[in-house]
């Protein structure tokens, strides 16, 4: 409970410290503030995401005895999954915000210039990065996440169901975004996200998907 416990505060504190990072995302700039969102925010994110630790100080006596160092690696693990989601997401908007001049990795970060229109016919101008953790695959900071919410689990046996929950839950919920952002991309970028597609062939999993 207490690697669980730890991993989930690791992970809370990264939202805090960073909260305005989270205006560019998907939640912010797609789905708005409307009931699918607040709605989640204020009741299935609070119930959900904890889950495990619920279910761990529930059922102690189910959980796996680990050695501290066994316990170590795993929230060790957690807690390089949620800097490596961080930073997927910090390394895009520092390259956009510097327009295309910093380097990413140590070199000159590969990208396309899409234009595009808005709704109110106005021509716009956006940066698709093809280098750094986004010449990975499309959607790789995905995987940390799913892997991060992985690591709050191991203690427990794999015979229950509700700590997986979330594991599962998260991962269907992050595919089935990955899609949906696929298809509003290739609207709003046309030809130009084709490119991109043809630079980084991956969508989430580098070398399977």
């Amino acid at each position: 409970a207490m690697i669980s416990a730890a991993a989930q505060w690791v992970y809370l504190l990264k939202f805090f410290l960073w909260e305005t990072g989270y205006f560019n995302t998907m939640d912010i700039q797609v789905d708005r503030a409307g009931f699918y969102i607040c709605w989640g925010c204020l009741v299935w994110v609070p119930a959900v995401y904890t889950s495990p630790c619920h279910f761990f100080a529930a059922r102690y006596d189910v959980a796996k005895n680990l050695s501290p160092a066994t316990a170590a690696f795993i929230l060790f693990c957690a807690c390089l999954m949620i800097w490596m989601n961080y930073d997927c997401d910090k390394q895009k908007q520092d390259f956009r915000k510097s327009g295309g001049k910093n380097n990413v990795w140590g070199q000159p970060p590969k990208f396309i210039r899409a234009t595009y229109q808005t709704e109110k016919g106005e021509k716009r101008t956006s940066l698709l990065l093809c280098s750094g953790w986004w010449g990975i695959a499309r959607h790789f900071h995905y995987v940390p996440e799913i892997l991060a919410s992985f690591f709050w689990v191991p203690p427990v046996q794999v015979s229950f169901f509700i700590p997986w929950f979330y594991v599962i839950f998260l991962t269907i919920l992050l595919f089935d975004r990955a899609f949906r952002d696929e298809l509003r991309c290739q609207g709003k970028y046309g030809k130009f996200y084709e490119d991109y597609c043809k630079l980084v062939p991956f969508r989430v999993i580098p070398l399977l998907f």
